[in-house]
């Protein structure tokens, strides 16, 4: 479901576990935000999209220009 999510993680050769950190939340947790098991809260994809300075409706899939 949040497939750019990992790829933006991965292609900055990150861990689950450093954007875990960076969220306050725990790598099994953010694990789940990555599959889709569990909903990203707004307050996670903000962070994400202004440490990744890539818009909101990237992060979620809505769109393919990750240009905010």
């Amino acid at each position: 479901m949040y497939k750019n999510i990992r790829y933006l993680r991965e292609d900055r050769d990150l861990t689950q576990r450093q954007i875990a950190e960076l969220l306050n939340v725990s790598q099994a947790t953010y694990s789940r935000y990555e599959s889709g098991e569990l909903d990203i809260p707004s307050l996670a994809l903000i962070k994400l999209s202004k440490f990744y300075n890539v818009s909101i409706d990237y992060l979620l899939g809505q769109k393919d220009d990750p240009r905010p």
